[in-house]
């Protein structure tokens, strides 16, 4: 094709080049409109009564009158038409004509019909052809030509001319918008056509003005039909006949496509406004796929804080909203604040949509029910650069599902590893009970809810009050534990607070037991103004700074606590209560841990004397005489800073090694893991082997050339075993070894850790483990009892049940736990005195671990459940006893840390800290210690505040409390009448057997387990077997008859324990183990646990609490000219080790 020829210069300029094609369209369009416009004006001038086209043809017409039945067609084929208004339609048709057949020319591809037979090309011919032929001849100059027929001439250039401009600015054009268009133009042409044709028909008629016609027209249309106004001769009813067919025909397509266009938009979401993105806030939500559960978790997190109420939630996601989410998105609360938009974050269209630029965060979350995890997070992190390439300064909160991933999104503002903290927090459970429940509750606004114990009481039937000395009723540990609940971190400037103020220039220690003494708030840590890193108590040597933040832990944030300022009376109050010595502890009117009442304590001084656990003071006061607690300095001095040191008990554990431990060669180097899974893990200081374990070693059930043990027992661990229950030895597996073997953990203390994997690791990951000490693995499931056994279960301290990625995505979302939660509740039964932490996909689903259907205690604490989440709690299932006691844990719950990280950004760092997934020089590290009889002299939680201050530094932030169950009234009842009624067999058996298990618990306190009435299946099978036998087997001797009878009375004796207490000890003889350490009876069920988190100054310590401690760390004391310990795990890396880690 030769484009230098005129043709195709014409064409590129006419039809190719957009630019100057859109202002050919746009004239064509004006010449159009102008032509309507003469027409109306040609219209308002004429009256048909002159009859101008009669006079040239010389024919009088004027005293024509019209006549019933008959039509004077002359008023319809004549016009008045001035000469001005003539020459001024001629010119326009003569341009339409000239310009219609240019372009028919240019477009002309060997079909001369298609041309000619096209619709515009036929309209145009009709009302520009006829004023070319008046030119030629007058006489026809009043001729009536359909001119107003160029209005859908004019409606197709505006098709054309909005086609035209979208591709010259380069924008896709809106589907709706062409669609409303092109409805809106048809019907503004059949209106303004049947105007125009009525108004001329009815001249030889009614002779109707053209708002006569236009008020006819709409009240046709519009099917109301008053009937005033209506066409009298037949031409003008026929052409109303046709245009209400059109009209019937047109308009009701153009309205499906349009219902239809209507529908898609609603179901992609449509766009966010530019002008709302601009005068209001939003923050962009961009998933794989949304289910109504993270949904609901992350609107009620977000709009938890009052600062956010005002936000806008834009939710991109590339599936089509469900049915569940569209319902709850129509309630008012949520219909005008979240904005649903179905598209992709890879696509900058769907971006622009959802005005990225604008945003004021963007969350991207990973699909966790993925079968595949790793294309999960390949799909996280290209949504991740493709938010950053269109939007560089939108922050980012990214949640990430595996470790080795991580390093790829690390210029996003806030990461969650998902496979990191689960597994760390699985490992802290094991060493700190609960510490699961513990980081739920901080992340988690919970708004202060408490329990409402009340209506519980009238679930349970118990009609228990609460006396003076506050005796617990059944409510009592959720009173308690509910309003702890509420406690979240919050910060602070040291300079703007009334909290810590008056602390500027005193040590951190000191601060922090002050501000709880007084004003019940627990200061956990601090961040100096020029640097980034938080240091979670960096212990007395630390000295406050008026621009330190200061982190800290209380039901409400300082700002919005209703503290009111009393000093002169708050002065008199400390003068009259001041410190005389170190021998008595005052208590001063604080504030209490909900931050609104005053509580004024009693004096709580004990004046038994009690043997001292907490490092007393030597001058421990004479005999009967309660021991002292010394007062927390302002400034630690170098004595205090001696017995702060807390490496003292480990460096002398360290210094002297038993003599088995040289024998075995146990003794332990500390130092930095050689070789790390993956890219991106943080370095922790930790206690390794001088060598590392050949491969063969780590298998726990073979032996090798090395050692012939092939089950946990042979090895005889001086410590109970921790099993990990994994299918696969991921890489976050490493951040379960690591936080049990961190430096500040003692040896002696060291738990052996056995993996019980599905399948075999690889040898990547045997690299990472064989350096640390006391680490197996074995290849087995935990529903293979031989294999449960052979890993130690049975002198285990804890089994922790890991989630399977297998099993994370099922038809029925919430059955993705199903075999999870059955396995667990087989080893509940058949080991009741393990512990066992589970891992759960779904947190819905923990109300099934350690199911019993019988309990009127659980079945109490479901329906409190629901009506918990009637009312919109954010944490309903909190009073889960499994949750509570920190046995059963979801990821998901800590979905919420990433969320509340949009109002809070230091919350996972300190997360991260408290986990030991970061190690910061200086910064503290979790821990726990438990309250034993001789620690009971410090009676209240505000002494042991200040005990631990005194002489470790360590921060006490909670408690984690055992208590037994009660019996509820009717429970108690039943008990008794069965113990005094005569029954059958069967029963009084069954009534033995409860009481036999009754008396054995005698030191438990009360008991709820109301299966111990019941026929259990295997015990009911037993029974038919046994009453079976007996109808089958034809009288004997007396000798045969009391042995049978015999038999069948063993049979009833056996109960579902002892059976299944049998069938363990069978197999374990069967595999050749020792039976001897399988303690059947040993059961836990009748207690239950429960945190409590900043407990008020005056809570009662009790034996067996465990106290959750922040301690500081042990290297930031240790001084530069202290000589090398024995610990060092080479010449180099502990040189390496040392340097970095003194401050």
């Amino acid at each position: 094709m030769n484009e230098n020829t005129f043709k195709e210069r014409l064409k590129l300029f006419f039809i190719k080049n957009q630019r100057s094609s859109l202002r050919i369209r746009l004239f064509n369009f004006s010449l159009k409109l102008l032509s309507c416009f003469l027409y109306i004006i040609r219209v308002l001038l004429d009256d048909p009564t002159h009859g101008l086209g009669c006079k040239e043809l010389n024919r009088s017409c004027s005293n024509q009158n019209y006549t019933p039945g008959t039509i004077d067609w002359s008023p319809i084929i004549w016009v008045n038409r001035s000469l001005p208004l003539w020459g001024l339609q001629v010119s326009v048709a003569l341009i339409s004509l000239f310009e219609t057949l240019l372009l028919s020319y240019l477009s002309y591809k060997g079909n001369i019909w298609e041309q000619i037979l096209r619709i515009s090309f036929l309209l145009e011919i009709i009302n520009a052809v006829p004023f070319i032929i008046t030119i030629f001849w007058p006489v026809l100059r009043n001729l009536f030509i359909p001119v107003f027929l160029n209005c859908w001439l004019a409606k197709h250039a505006l098709e054309n001319m909005i086609n035209d401009l979208h591709r010259a600015i380069q924008r896709t054009q809106s589907a709706m918008f062409n669609q409303v268009l092109i409805l809106i133009s048809t019907l503004l042409c059949l209106i303004f056509t049947c105007i125009c044709g009525i108004q001329h028909l009815e001249r030889a008629g009614n002779r109707l003005t053209l708002f006569d016609s236009l008020y006819f027209c709409i009240v046709t249309f519009s099917t109301v039909g008053f009937g005033d106004v209506t066409p009298k001769i037949w031409p003008s009813k026929l052409l109303v006949v046709i245009m209400i067919c059109v009209a019937l025909v047109v308009l009701p397509i153009q309205f499906e496509q349009l219902a239809y266009l209507w529908m898609e938009r609603q179901k992609s979401g449509g766009n966010y406004s530019r002008h709302r993105a601009q005068t209001e806030k939003h923050v962009v939500l961009c998933v794989s796929s949304l289910k109504i559960d993270l949904l609901m978790d992350f609107l009620n997190e977000f709009y938890a804080h009052p600062r956010l109420q005002d936000y806008y939630v834009v939710i991109l996601c590339p599936t089509e909203m469900d049915a569940q989410v569209r319902r709850v998105l129509q309630i008012p609360m949520w219909s005008q604040r979240v904005i649903y938009l179905q598209g992709s974050a890879l696509k900058d269209q769907d971006l622009l949509r959802a005005k990225m630029d604008d945003a004021e965060a963007c969350f991207i979350l990973s699909s966790r029910c993925e079968v595949d995890r790793t294309a999960a997070d390949h799909q996280t992190i290209l949504r991740a650069w493709a938010v950053k390439d269109f939007a560089p300064n939108c922050p980012l909160y990214v949640q990430i599902l595996k470790p080795e991933n991580k390093f790829h999104i690390k210029f996003a503002d806030h990461v969650v590893c998902e496979e990191e903290f689960k597994y760390a927090m699985l490992a802290l459970n094991c060493i700190c009970p609960a510490t699961s429940t513990l980081i739920t509750l901080l992340v988690h606004t919970s708004r202060g809810q408490t329990a409402p114990w009340e209506a519980f009481r009238q679930l349970t039937g118990t009609k228990q009050t609460l006396n003076r000395e506050s005796q617990q009723s059944p409510e009592q540990w959720q009173k308690m534990y509910g309003r702890c609940s509420g406690n979240e971190v919050y910060h602070i400037n040291l300079e703007e607070s009334t909290f810590f103020a008056e602390y500027e220039g005193k040590s951190f220690t000191y601060a922090s037991f002050h501000a709880h003494k007084k004003f019940g708030v627990c200061l956990i840590g601090v961040r100096k103004e020029d640097n980034k890193n938080i240091l979670l108590n960096p212990g007395p040597r630390y000295i406050m700074s008026s621009t330190d933040i200061c982190f800290y832990i209380n039901i409400t944030k300082e700002e919005n606590s209703a503290f009111k300022k009393q000093e002169k009376h708050r002065k008199n109050h400390e003068s009259k209560l001041s410190y005389r010595g170190a021998s008595r502890l005052p208590v001063h009117s604080i504030i209490a841990s909900m931050g609104t009442v005053a509580i004024d304590l009693q004096d709580t001084g004990c004046r038994t004397s009690s043997g001292p656990t907490l490092a007393l003071p030597s001058e421990g006061g004479k005999e009967g005489r309660r021991p002292s607690i010394a007062p927390v300095l302002e400034v630690a001095d170098s004595s205090s800073l001696q017995t702060c040191d807390l490496l003292s008990d480990q460096s002398e554990d360290e210094a002297t090694p038993s003599d088995d431990e040289v024998s075995a060669g146990l003794e332990y180097a500390k130092g930095y893991p050689p070789y790390s899974p993956y890219i991106g893990s943080s370095p922790t200081f930790c206690h390794l082997l001088h060598e590392k374990v050949p491969f063969c070693c780590l298998r726990l059930d073979k032996g090798c050339q090395h050692n012939y043990y092939e089950d946990a027992k042979a090895y005889g661990f001086k410590n109970k075993l921790i099993i990990v229950a994994a299918e696969t030895a991921g890489n976050g597996l490493y951040n379960f070894i690591v936080p049990l073997r961190a430096y500040y953990r003692p040896k002696k203390e060291l738990n052996p850790i056995v993996l019980l994997l599905d399948n075999p690791p690889d040898m990547h990951f045997l690299d990472a483990i064989c350096w640390f000490p006391m680490v197996y693995y074995m290849v087995g499931s935990i529903d293979n009892l031989d294999d449960l056994l052979r890993c130690g279960v049975t002198f285990a301290a804890n089994m922790v049940v890991v989630d399977k990625e297998s099993t994370m995505s099922a038809e029925e979302d919430y059955m993705a736990d199903a075999k999870t939660i059955v396995n667990v509740q087989t080893l509940f039964r058949l080991f009741s005195s393990l512990s066992i932490i589970t891992e759960l996909t779904h947190p819905a689903n923990m109300r099934f671990m350690q199911f019993r259907a019988k309990d009127c205690y659980s079945l109490a604490l479901s329906k409190l459940e629901k009506k918990e989440r009637e009312k919109g709690s954010n944490l309903a299932f909190m009073f889960r006893l499994p949750f509570a006691a920190g046995r059963v844990f979801s990821i998901s719950m800590l979905d919420t840390l990433l969320y509340q990280s949009f109002v809070k950004d230091y919350m996972i760092s300190i997360t991260r800290l408290l986990l030991g997934l970061d190690t910061t020089p200086g910064s503290g590290f979790l821990c726990s210690m438990k309250i034993t009889e001789e620690d009971l002299w410090i009676r209240t939680y505000a002494r042991l505040y200040q005990k631990l201050c005194s002489s470790t530094g360590d921060i006490p932030i909670g408690v984690y409390r055992t208590e037994s169950q009660k019996l509820t009234t009717s429970e108690s009842r039943e008990m008794a009448s069965q113990s005094q009624i005569s029954i059958s067999v069967e029963e009084w058996e069954d009534t033995k057997d409860t009481k036999e298990q009754t008396s054995y618990r005698g030191n438990h306190r009360n008991s709820t387990s109301s299966d111990q009435s019941d026929h259990p299946l295997l015990r009911r099978k037993s029974m038919q077997w046994a009453r079976r036998l007996s109808r089958r087997v034809p009288r004997h001797s007396g000798k045969t008859a009391e042995k049978i009878n015999q038999q069948r009375m063993n049979l009833y004796r056996r109960s579902e324990r002892q059976e299944l207490a049998e069938l363990v000890k069978n197999r374990m003889k069967h595999l050749g183990l020792s039976p001897a350490g399988y303690d059947e009876m040993n059961d836990h069920q009748n207690t239950l646990s429960y945190i409590l988190i900043n407990p008020s100054p005056d809570t009662r310590l009790e034996l067996n609490d465990i106290v959750y401690l922040i301690r500081p760390d042990p290297l930031a004391y240790v001084p530069n000219t202290a000589p090398s310990r024995k610990d060092s795990f080479c010449n180099t890396v502990g040189q390496d080790t040392r340097e970095e880690t003194q401050l």
